[in-house]
Protein backbone atom coordinates (compact mmCIF):
# COMPACT_ATOMS: atom_id res chain seq x y z
CA UNK A 1 0.00 0.00 0.00
CA UNK A 2 1.22 3.49 -0.81
CA UNK A 3 2.04 5.78 2.12
CA UNK A 4 -0.77 8.07 3.20
CA UNK A 5 -0.93 11.30 1.19
CA UNK A 6 -3.35 13.92 2.42
CA UNK A 7 -4.26 17.21 0.76
CA UNK A 8 -7.29 19.50 0.66
CA UNK A 9 -9.59 21.01 -1.94
CA UNK A 10 -12.17 23.66 -1.21
CA UNK A 11 -15.58 22.56 -2.42
CA UNK A 12 -19.14 23.85 -1.94
CA UNK A 13 -21.78 21.82 -0.09
CA UNK A 14 -25.21 21.69 1.54
CA UNK A 15 -27.03 20.05 4.46
CA UNK A 16 -30.72 19.65 5.36
CA UNK A 17 -33.08 18.25 8.01
CA UNK A 18 -34.43 14.80 7.21
CA UNK A 19 -34.05 11.60 9.22
CA UNK A 20 -32.24 8.29 8.75
CA UNK A 21 -32.22 5.18 10.90
CA UNK A 22 -29.27 4.83 13.25
CA UNK A 23 -28.37 8.53 13.33
CA UNK A 24 -29.64 11.65 15.00
CA UNK A 25 -31.76 13.97 12.89
CA UNK A 26 -29.04 16.63 12.97
CA UNK A 27 -26.27 14.28 11.77
CA UNK A 28 -28.00 11.76 9.54
CA UNK A 29 -30.68 14.10 8.25
CA UNK A 30 -28.26 16.65 6.83
CA UNK A 31 -26.23 14.01 5.00
CA UNK A 32 -29.34 12.18 3.80
CA UNK A 33 -30.48 15.39 2.18
CA UNK A 34 -27.08 15.72 0.52
CA UNK A 35 -27.23 12.11 -0.66
CA UNK A 36 -30.68 12.66 -2.14
CA UNK A 37 -29.19 15.10 -4.65
CA UNK A 38 -25.70 13.76 -5.25
CA UNK A 39 -26.74 10.12 -5.75
CA UNK A 40 -27.30 10.98 -9.43
CA UNK A 41 -23.55 11.07 -10.07
CA UNK A 42 -22.51 8.74 -12.94
CA UNK A 43 -20.55 5.56 -12.24
CA UNK A 44 -19.27 2.65 -14.36
CA UNK A 45 -22.12 0.20 -15.03
CA UNK A 46 -24.21 2.46 -12.76
CA UNK A 47 -22.86 0.48 -9.81
CA UNK A 48 -22.99 3.49 -7.43
CA UNK A 49 -20.00 2.46 -5.28
CA UNK A 50 -19.50 5.61 -3.18
CA UNK A 51 -20.60 5.55 0.47
CA UNK A 52 -20.74 8.30 3.08
CA UNK A 53 -20.41 7.81 6.83
CA UNK A 54 -21.55 10.92 8.74
CA UNK A 55 -19.36 11.67 11.76
CA UNK A 56 -21.08 14.91 12.74
CA UNK A 57 -23.30 17.56 11.22
CA UNK A 58 -20.27 18.96 9.42
CA UNK A 59 -18.04 15.96 8.67
CA UNK A 60 -18.53 12.73 6.73
CA UNK A 61 -16.10 10.02 5.68
CA UNK A 62 -16.12 9.00 2.01
CA UNK A 63 -15.57 5.35 1.04
CA UNK A 64 -15.48 3.33 -2.15
CA UNK A 65 -17.37 0.04 -1.73
CA UNK A 66 -15.09 -2.56 -3.32
CA UNK A 67 -18.00 -4.99 -3.69
CA UNK A 68 -19.55 -2.52 -6.13
CA UNK A 69 -16.38 -2.02 -8.15
CA UNK A 70 -15.37 -3.50 -11.52
CA UNK A 71 -12.01 -5.26 -11.07
CA UNK A 72 -12.37 -7.96 -13.77
CA UNK A 73 -9.87 -6.16 -15.98
CA UNK A 74 -6.83 -4.98 -14.01
CA UNK A 75 -6.34 -2.12 -16.47
CA UNK A 76 -9.67 -0.75 -15.24
CA UNK A 77 -8.89 -0.75 -11.51
CA UNK A 78 -7.65 2.90 -11.51
CA UNK A 79 -11.17 3.89 -12.52
CA UNK A 80 -12.29 3.29 -8.95
CA UNK A 81 -10.50 6.52 -8.07
CA UNK A 82 -11.73 8.15 -11.29
CA UNK A 83 -15.26 7.40 -10.07
CA UNK A 84 -14.42 8.93 -6.68
CA UNK A 85 -13.24 12.08 -8.46
CA UNK A 86 -16.47 12.22 -10.45
CA UNK A 87 -18.39 11.91 -7.19
CA UNK A 88 -16.44 14.64 -5.40
CA UNK A 89 -16.92 17.02 -8.32
CA UNK A 90 -20.64 16.23 -8.20
CA UNK A 91 -20.63 17.20 -4.52
CA UNK A 92 -19.09 20.54 -5.41
CA UNK A 93 -21.92 21.26 -7.84
CA UNK A 94 -24.62 20.30 -5.35
CA UNK A 95 -22.87 22.53 -2.83
CA UNK A 96 -22.47 25.70 -4.79
CA UNK A 97 -26.19 26.16 -5.39
CA UNK A 98 -26.76 26.19 -1.61
CA UNK A 99 -23.94 28.50 -0.59
CA UNK A 100 -21.72 25.98 1.19
CA UNK A 101 -18.22 24.68 0.59
CA UNK A 102 -16.37 21.61 1.76
CA UNK A 103 -12.78 20.91 2.65
CA UNK A 104 -11.68 17.51 1.33
CA UNK A 105 -8.90 15.62 3.13
CA UNK A 106 -8.00 12.72 0.88
CA UNK A 107 -6.04 9.54 1.55
CA UNK A 108 -4.65 8.45 -1.81
CA UNK A 109 -3.83 4.77 -1.43
CA UNK A 110 -4.09 2.05 -4.07
CA UNK A 111 -7.35 0.09 -4.17
CA UNK A 112 -6.97 -3.60 -3.31
CA UNK A 113 -10.04 -5.47 -4.51
CA UNK A 114 -8.93 -8.55 -2.55
CA UNK A 115 -8.79 -6.63 0.75
CA UNK A 116 -10.64 -7.99 3.77
CA UNK A 117 -12.03 -4.53 4.53
CA UNK A 118 -14.47 -3.97 1.67
CA UNK A 119 -14.72 -0.20 2.24
CA UNK A 120 -11.76 1.62 0.73
CA UNK A 121 -11.15 4.98 2.39
CA UNK A 122 -11.20 7.96 0.01
CA UNK A 123 -11.05 10.68 2.66
CA UNK A 124 -13.21 13.09 4.62
CA UNK A 125 -15.53 15.93 3.67
CA UNK A 126 -15.93 18.89 6.03
CA UNK A 127 -18.78 21.39 5.58
CA UNK A 128 -18.05 25.11 5.89
CA UNK A 129 -20.09 28.19 4.94
CA UNK A 130 -18.95 29.66 1.62
CA UNK A 131 -18.11 33.33 1.20
CA UNK A 132 -20.90 35.17 -0.58
CA UNK A 133 -20.18 36.39 -4.11
CA UNK A 134 -22.25 38.77 -6.21
CA UNK A 135 -22.08 36.60 -9.34
CA UNK A 136 -21.60 33.15 -7.82
CA UNK A 137 -25.21 32.14 -7.18
CA UNK A 138 -26.52 32.30 -10.77
CA UNK A 139 -23.49 30.33 -11.97
CA UNK A 140 -23.96 27.77 -9.20
CA UNK A 141 -27.63 27.31 -10.01
CA UNK A 142 -26.80 26.90 -13.70
CA UNK A 143 -24.23 24.21 -12.83
CA UNK A 144 -26.74 22.37 -10.65
CA UNK A 145 -29.28 22.46 -13.47
CA UNK A 146 -26.66 20.91 -15.77
CA UNK A 147 -25.97 18.20 -13.16
CA UNK A 148 -29.66 17.39 -12.88
CA UNK A 149 -30.06 17.29 -16.67
CA UNK A 150 -26.93 15.18 -17.29
CA UNK A 151 -27.54 11.71 -18.74
CA UNK A 152 -25.47 9.24 -20.72
CA UNK A 153 -26.91 9.28 -24.23
CA UNK A 154 -26.54 6.04 -26.16
CA UNK A 155 -29.17 7.21 -28.64
CA UNK A 156 -28.32 7.90 -32.28
CA UNK A 157 -27.01 11.45 -32.73
CA UNK A 158 -28.41 13.88 -35.29
CA UNK A 159 -25.19 14.58 -37.28
CA UNK A 160 -24.84 18.18 -36.13
CA UNK A 161 -21.25 19.16 -35.34
CA UNK A 162 -20.57 20.82 -31.99
CA UNK A 163 -19.42 24.41 -32.42
CA UNK A 164 -15.70 25.12 -32.18
CA UNK A 165 -16.27 27.68 -29.42
CA UNK A 166 -17.70 24.95 -27.18
CA UNK A 167 -14.72 22.71 -27.88
CA UNK A 168 -12.30 25.54 -27.09
CA UNK A 169 -14.04 26.17 -23.78
CA UNK A 170 -13.90 22.44 -22.94
CA UNK A 171 -10.16 22.50 -23.67
CA UNK A 172 -9.74 25.39 -21.25
CA UNK A 173 -11.64 23.54 -18.52
CA UNK A 174 -9.39 20.50 -18.87
CA UNK A 175 -6.23 22.62 -19.05
CA UNK A 176 -7.03 24.34 -15.75
CA UNK A 177 -6.85 20.90 -14.12
CA UNK A 178 -3.62 19.93 -15.88
CA UNK A 179 -5.27 17.78 -18.58
CA UNK A 180 -5.82 18.12 -22.31
CA UNK A 181 -9.08 17.70 -24.21
CA UNK A 182 -8.81 16.69 -27.86
CA UNK A 183 -11.44 15.86 -30.44
CA UNK A 184 -11.82 14.74 -34.03
CA UNK A 185 -14.51 15.15 -36.65
CA UNK A 186 -12.54 13.25 -39.28
CA UNK A 187 -15.04 10.73 -40.66
CA UNK A 188 -12.49 7.97 -41.23
CA UNK A 189 -11.05 8.29 -37.71
CA UNK A 190 -14.50 8.46 -36.11
CA UNK A 191 -15.68 5.38 -38.03
CA UNK A 192 -12.52 3.47 -37.13
CA UNK A 193 -12.78 4.26 -33.41
CA UNK A 194 -16.49 3.39 -33.32
CA UNK A 195 -15.62 0.02 -34.88
CA UNK A 196 -12.83 -0.51 -32.36
CA UNK A 197 -15.34 0.16 -29.57
CA UNK A 198 -17.82 -2.33 -31.03
CA UNK A 199 -15.10 -4.95 -31.55
CA UNK A 200 -13.89 -4.46 -27.98
CA UNK A 201 -17.35 -5.05 -26.54
CA UNK A 202 -17.50 -8.36 -28.40
CA UNK A 203 -13.98 -9.46 -27.47
CA UNK A 204 -14.35 -8.49 -23.80
CA UNK A 205 -17.35 -10.77 -23.47
CA UNK A 206 -15.17 -13.75 -24.44
CA UNK A 207 -13.28 -13.10 -21.20
CA UNK A 208 -15.12 -15.16 -18.57
CA UNK A 209 -14.35 -12.77 -15.72
CA UNK A 210 -15.51 -9.71 -17.67
CA UNK A 211 -18.59 -11.60 -18.87
CA UNK A 212 -19.55 -12.64 -15.33
CA UNK A 213 -19.01 -9.10 -14.09
CA UNK A 214 -21.21 -7.43 -16.69
CA UNK A 215 -23.95 -10.04 -16.30
CA UNK A 216 -24.18 -8.98 -12.65
CA UNK A 217 -25.06 -5.46 -13.75
CA UNK A 218 -27.29 -5.94 -16.80
CA UNK A 219 -31.01 -5.23 -16.30
CA UNK A 220 -33.03 -6.75 -19.12
CA UNK A 221 -36.47 -5.28 -18.39
CA UNK A 222 -37.86 -1.96 -17.17
CA UNK A 223 -39.32 -3.69 -14.10
CA UNK A 224 -35.98 -5.25 -13.16
CA UNK A 225 -34.16 -1.96 -13.67
CA UNK A 226 -36.66 -0.11 -11.48
CA UNK A 227 -36.63 -2.79 -8.76
CA UNK A 228 -32.83 -3.00 -8.56
CA UNK A 229 -32.33 0.73 -9.12
CA UNK A 230 -28.81 0.22 -10.45
CA UNK A 231 -26.93 -1.38 -13.32
CA UNK A 232 -27.11 -1.08 -17.09
CA UNK A 233 -30.67 -1.33 -18.34
CA UNK A 234 -31.59 -2.45 -21.82
CA UNK A 235 -33.74 0.67 -22.06
CA UNK A 236 -30.81 3.06 -21.49
CA UNK A 237 -28.65 0.99 -23.86
CA UNK A 238 -31.38 1.46 -26.55
CA UNK A 239 -31.48 -2.31 -27.16
CA UNK A 240 -34.68 -4.39 -26.86
CA UNK A 241 -34.53 -6.34 -23.59
CA UNK A 242 -35.30 -9.71 -25.17
CA UNK A 243 -32.61 -9.21 -27.81
CA UNK A 244 -30.06 -8.22 -25.15
CA UNK A 245 -30.99 -11.18 -22.93
CA UNK A 246 -30.69 -13.68 -25.79
CA UNK A 247 -27.40 -12.21 -27.00
CA UNK A 248 -25.81 -12.19 -23.57
CA UNK A 249 -26.98 -15.66 -22.56
CA UNK A 250 -25.83 -17.18 -25.87
CA UNK A 251 -22.46 -15.53 -26.43
CA UNK A 252 -21.18 -18.79 -27.94
CA UNK A 253 -23.41 -18.11 -30.96
CA UNK A 254 -21.80 -14.74 -31.72
CA UNK A 255 -19.20 -16.46 -33.90
CA UNK A 256 -21.92 -17.51 -36.37
CA UNK A 257 -22.09 -14.89 -39.15
CA UNK A 258 -25.88 -14.48 -39.14
CA UNK A 259 -26.26 -14.12 -35.36
CA UNK A 260 -23.06 -12.18 -34.77
CA UNK A 261 -23.85 -9.90 -37.69
CA UNK A 262 -27.35 -9.21 -36.35
CA UNK A 263 -26.09 -8.34 -32.86
CA UNK A 264 -23.38 -6.13 -34.33
CA UNK A 265 -25.99 -4.33 -36.48
CA UNK A 266 -28.27 -3.75 -33.48
CA UNK A 267 -25.42 -2.16 -31.55
CA UNK A 268 -24.10 -0.04 -34.42
CA UNK A 269 -27.62 1.25 -35.07
CA UNK A 270 -27.34 3.18 -31.79
CA UNK A 271 -24.18 4.82 -33.17
CA UNK A 272 -25.90 6.45 -36.12
CA UNK A 273 -25.16 10.13 -36.61
CA UNK A 274 -21.92 10.20 -34.59
CA UNK A 275 -19.75 12.92 -36.13
CA UNK A 276 -17.27 13.67 -33.34
CA UNK A 277 -15.25 11.86 -30.71
CA UNK A 278 -13.34 13.38 -27.82
CA UNK A 279 -10.73 12.19 -25.40
CA UNK A 280 -8.82 13.42 -22.37
CA UNK A 281 -5.08 13.05 -21.85
CA UNK A 282 -2.83 13.77 -18.91
CA UNK A 283 -1.24 12.43 -15.72
CA UNK A 284 -2.52 8.92 -14.99
CA UNK A 285 -0.01 6.95 -12.94
CA UNK A 286 -1.15 7.04 -9.30
CA UNK A 287 -4.34 7.44 -7.23
CA UNK A 288 -4.05 11.22 -7.01
CA UNK A 289 -3.90 11.42 -10.80
CA UNK A 290 -6.86 9.07 -11.20
CA UNK A 291 -9.04 11.06 -8.82
CA UNK A 292 -8.22 14.41 -10.42
CA UNK A 293 -8.86 12.86 -13.83
CA UNK A 294 -12.37 11.96 -12.70
CA UNK A 295 -12.94 15.44 -11.37
CA UNK A 296 -11.82 16.90 -14.70
CA UNK A 297 -14.00 14.56 -16.75
CA UNK A 298 -17.05 15.52 -14.72
CA UNK A 299 -16.34 19.22 -15.21
CA UNK A 300 -16.17 18.74 -18.98
CA UNK A 301 -19.31 16.56 -18.98
CA UNK A 302 -21.31 19.10 -17.00
CA UNK A 303 -20.14 21.89 -19.29
CA UNK A 304 -21.36 19.87 -22.27
CA UNK A 305 -24.64 19.22 -20.44
CA UNK A 306 -25.07 22.93 -19.81
CA UNK A 307 -24.62 23.55 -23.56
CA UNK A 308 -27.08 20.81 -24.52
CA UNK A 309 -24.36 18.48 -25.83
CA UNK A 310 -24.86 14.74 -25.31
CA UNK A 311 -22.02 12.41 -24.26
CA UNK A 312 -21.39 8.67 -24.10
CA UNK A 313 -18.08 7.28 -22.71
CA UNK A 314 -16.36 4.40 -24.57
CA UNK A 315 -14.91 2.89 -21.40
CA UNK A 316 -14.04 -0.55 -22.76
CA UNK A 317 -11.65 0.91 -25.34
CA UNK A 318 -9.64 2.45 -22.49
CA UNK A 319 -9.62 -0.53 -20.11
CA UNK A 320 -8.87 -3.19 -22.75
CA UNK A 321 -5.08 -2.98 -23.33
CA UNK A 322 -5.08 -4.10 -26.98
CA UNK A 323 -7.98 -1.82 -27.90
CA UNK A 324 -6.34 1.04 -26.04
CA UNK A 325 -3.23 0.56 -28.16
CA UNK A 326 -5.35 0.61 -31.34
CA UNK A 327 -7.06 3.81 -30.20
CA UNK A 328 -3.76 5.54 -29.42
CA UNK A 329 -2.32 4.58 -32.81
CA UNK A 330 -5.45 5.58 -34.74
CA UNK A 331 -5.72 8.97 -32.99
CA UNK A 332 -1.98 9.67 -33.21
CA UNK A 333 -1.60 10.04 -29.45
CA UNK A 334 1.87 10.14 -27.87
CA UNK A 335 1.71 8.54 -24.42
CA UNK A 336 4.51 8.52 -21.84
CA UNK A 337 5.12 6.57 -18.64
CA UNK A 338 3.01 8.92 -16.52
CA UNK A 339 0.66 10.46 -19.09
CA UNK A 340 -1.97 8.65 -21.12
CA UNK A 341 -5.26 9.07 -22.94
CA UNK A 342 -7.57 7.84 -20.18
CA UNK A 343 -11.04 8.74 -21.46
CA UNK A 344 -12.69 8.40 -24.89
CA UNK A 345 -16.27 9.41 -25.64
CA UNK A 346 -18.65 10.29 -28.43
CA UNK A 347 -20.45 13.61 -28.20
CA UNK A 348 -23.02 15.52 -30.20
CA UNK A 349 -26.76 16.11 -30.16
CA UNK A 350 -29.46 13.52 -29.52
CA UNK A 351 -33.02 13.18 -28.31
CA UNK A 352 -33.31 13.00 -24.53
CA UNK A 353 -32.18 9.52 -23.45
CA UNK A 354 -34.00 7.37 -20.89
CA UNK A 355 -33.09 8.16 -17.30
CA UNK A 356 -31.22 5.47 -15.40
CA UNK A 357 -32.34 4.53 -11.89
CA UNK A 358 -30.59 5.21 -8.59
CA UNK A 359 -30.85 3.49 -5.23
CA UNK A 360 -32.53 5.41 -2.39
CA UNK A 361 -30.38 8.11 -0.82
CA UNK A 362 -30.30 6.24 2.50
CA UNK A 363 -28.43 3.36 0.85
CA UNK A 364 -25.44 5.64 0.33
CA UNK A 365 -25.12 6.31 4.07
CA UNK A 366 -23.27 4.07 6.51
CA UNK A 367 -24.86 4.15 9.96
CA UNK A 368 -23.16 3.91 13.36
CA UNK A 369 -23.95 0.22 13.77
CA UNK A 370 -21.84 -0.64 10.72
CA UNK A 371 -18.29 -1.78 11.40
CA UNK A 372 -16.00 0.67 9.62
CA UNK A 373 -12.68 2.22 10.50
CA UNK A 374 -12.97 5.92 11.30
CA UNK A 375 -9.93 7.83 10.03
CA UNK A 376 -8.13 10.55 11.91
CA UNK A 377 -9.63 13.95 11.11
CA UNK A 378 -7.15 16.80 10.84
Amino acid sequence: MMPQIVFSHIRNFYGGKLSVAGMSDDVGGAWLDIAEEVRWYPSPHNSQPIKLRPISETVAVVYYDLDLGLPAESFGIPFGHVCAGVFLESLSVVAAARGYRTVESLELSEMDFAAEDRLHLIGTVRLEPAAAGSHSQPLAESALAAFRARRTSRRPYDKRVVDEAILTAASSIAARQGYAFHSTADSRTVSSLVRINQKTLFSDLRNNAVYAEIMEWLRFSKDEAAARADGLSAETMIIPGQVLRFAMKHRNLWSFPAIGGFIKAVYLRTMRGVRQLGWLEGPFAEPGHFLEAGRTFMQVWLFFSEKGVSLHPFGTVITNPSSHAEFVEEAGINETANRMAWMLFRFGYSDTPPKSHRRPAASMLLTDDMSVQEPHLE
